[in-house]
């Protein structure tokens, strides 16, 4: 077994931590905030994962050389607004060729460059993969079966992270497309924004339905027009993450959404569901993206109204519901 490094003890780091540990590899986990590390190593707990007693194994530490040095793979996991500054500062410990698998979902807002594409330019002398799927920390950290999928341009990179994070409850995929699992990672919590607003709003299982499925529908158009694969959307790292982001409680953009559509505001709403929300950040790079490859993206569109223009998320999906008429597939033909 190999000898890993875990950078971000959030709920996600953290519970990638225990499976690997799980794994029989040798697991550091590292954070930017002493107080954290010192409360885990003494507790065995993390606040956010009260169910979860933390093996003694694992070791924690707020030295990045330390987590980093000597290690068979990294694992990247802090939110994908501090990936590109954590990168800059893991560069000087980096050796040539160190696999660094990238968790967080985002497009930066600034570039719209996937997190994959931060690591490199930050790090060109790394090998930089990702990991990608209907993935809830809170599951994950006890053992309840979930599927993922290993994204890298490099085969044998793709299955070194397979075989690292293989197991039982664990089943890890290989792709070649890593933009087009990026893209559904970051995009779909843009959509769960919604799918939340929708329930604040007390809409039911209808809206949600067609919110995912229109919302795959715009991450597809907009994946495949970046140069992603439509099999990616349709797969794990596509509608599948979808699903579960939009579906279910564990998801912090669903609760977000949720508070929105109870009339909070975009800042109140981050307040009280106390950590990141992905999908904020997301919204505005989604809505750039979309406007540079002119693909219509009215969910996405109808989130920034929300989030950043004061527009009553009742309106918004009012508005959504009354476009212009439209046929759903236009590559079907009709008999005359």
């Amino acid at each position: 077994m190999g000898k890993i490094g875990v950078i971000g003890s959030g709920t996600w780091g953290t519970a990638i931590a225990v499976l690997l540990n799980n794994n029989g590899h040798q697991v550091d986990l590292w954070s930017a905030i002493p107080q954290e590390i010192e409360e885990m190593r003494s507790t065995h707990k993390h606040k956010n994962l009260p169910e979860v007693t933390l093996p003694d194994s694992i070791r924690y530490t707020a030295d990045l050389e330390e987590a980093m040095k000597e290690k068979d793979m990294l694992v990247l996991s802090v939110p994908s607004v501090f990936v590109r500054s954590t990168a800059r500062r893991m560069k000087e410990f980096c050796p040539q060729g160190q696999i660094i698998v990238d968790v967080a979902k985002g497009i930066e807002e600034d570039t719209l460059k996937t997190m994959t594409e931060i690591i490199q330019e930050e790090i060109p002398q790394c090998e930089p993969a990702v990991l990608s799927g209907p993935s809830h920390a809170e599951e994950v950290s006890r053992g309840l079966p979930t599927t993922c999928v290993a994204g890298s341009r490099k085969k044998r990179i793709a299955e070194a992270v397979q075989s690292a994070f293989m197991s039982p409850v664990f089943r890890v995929y290989t792709s070649p497309d890593v933009l087009g699992i990026e893209v559904g990672a970051a995009l779909k919590n843009v959509v769960a924004l919604a799918a939340g607003a929708a329930d604040g709003l007390g809409y039911g299982d209808n809206t949600k339905a067609a919110l995912i499925t229109r919302g795959i529908a715009e991450i597809s158009r907009l994946g495949m027009a970046m140069g992603g694969s439509f099999q990616t959307f349709a797969g794990l790292t596509g509608i599948g993450d979808l699903i579960v982001t939009c579906a279910s409680m564990h998801s912090r953009n669903r609760r977000a959404g949720i508070l929105i559509g109870k009339g909070y505001t975009m800042e109140e709403a981050m307040k009280e569901v106390q950590m990141v929300v992905e999908g904020v950040y997301s919204a505005r790079a989604a809505l750039a993206l979309s406007k540079k490859y002119s693909v219509p993206m009215p969910i996405v569109e109808a989130v920034n109204q929300v989030l950043f223009e004061g527009k009553p998320a009742k309106d918004a999906v009012t508005d959504l519901m009354m476009r212009d008429r439209r046929i759903e597939n236009t590559s079907l033909p009709w008999e005359e």
